[in-house]
């Protein structure tokens, strides 16, 4: 399927956007009738289900490191609140609700965001990493991913990439939410903390698992649009294994399309 070009929006319209889907998030919060997960636990449930780490600098191009440290401030007082949240079955994590908004009050500074593809400053930039990372994680659970968005930009070409590309989550507050559920009979919770060179997370619940999940692109193209720029495919699909590593099922995840704000090396006019 064609993908549209980009339309650039005033500043106004762009506004007014926000304020329209930040105000249609909090009516949903209050008249959902979803039972969200609130209650933290200092105290960590026995199994590990799965565990991902994240290096907290990177390179990137065209992109000052200041932005990077003041990312890991960000990500620090935003793990503070999510570490140790306990998800019971039935309940539902949001990842906007139990962070709230993230302003200079609560200690939030300027980091790196994306805005339509080009990199742009605001405060709090620089939690998608930590979207991000709690998406891949629960994707090697049983919790059901109810709420998601992927990044419509490629901004950075891959540098020492070892997932999937589009196995991620982007975020903003509020109206691009995360959002879990617990659809098991086991309680879970989720662990996050920075150590001085990575963001760390886990999945614990009071069972080990019965089953492991392997999480992979089963597909990946690139194709050259008729507006001409670029646009980046790849679907992503998990199998699950029993515990004597028998393949139980193979399922499809997501399907991601994100145009490519760099040059692709293309070595024919279609891959």
């Amino acid at each position: 399927m064609p993908i549209q070009k980009p339309i650039k929006r005033n500043q106004l319209r762009i506004y007014m956007g926000k304020k329209y889907y930040r105000l249609k998030r909090y009516w949903a919060w209050y008249t959902d009738e979803k039972k969200y997960a609130k209650q933290i636990d200092g105290s960590k449930l026995k199994y590990v289900i799965f565990t991902h780490k994240t290096p907290l600098l990177r390179q990137l191009k065209d992109v000052d490191m200041w932005l990077q440290h003041n990312k890991v401030t960000n990500l620090n007082i935003a793990s503070k609140c999510l570490n140790g949240i306990v998800i019971k079955p039935g309940e539902t994590f949001s990842y906007w609700k139990l962070l709230g908004n993230t302003n200079k009050r609560k200690g939030y500074v300027d980091g790196m965001i994306l805005h339509y593809g080009k990199v742009t400053t605001g405060t709090g930039g620089g939690l998608c990493q930590l979207s991000n990372l709690i998406y891949w994680m629960t994707l090697h659970t049983p919790l059901s991913v109810t709420e998601r968005y992927r990044h419509s930009y490629d901004v950075f070409p891959d540098s020492k990439r070892n997932q999937p590309f589009g196995s991620g989550a982007t975020c903003a507050y509020n109206y691009l939410d995360l959002q879990i559920k617990n659809e098991t009979n086991q309680t879970y919770q989720l662990v996050v903390y920075l150590t001085d060179t990575h963001l760390v997370g886990e999945w614990r619940a009071e069972a080990p698992l019965t089953r492991t999940y392997e999480v992979y692109e089963k597909d990946h193209w690139i194709t050259q649009e008729y507006w001409g720029g670029y646009v980046r495919h790849n679907k992503i699909h998990r199998k699950a294994y029993n515990l004597n590593q028998e393949l139980i099922e193979d399922e499809y995840i997501t399907e991601n399309n994100a145009i490519m704000m760099y040059e692709p090396f293309l070595t024919d006019g279609n891959s």
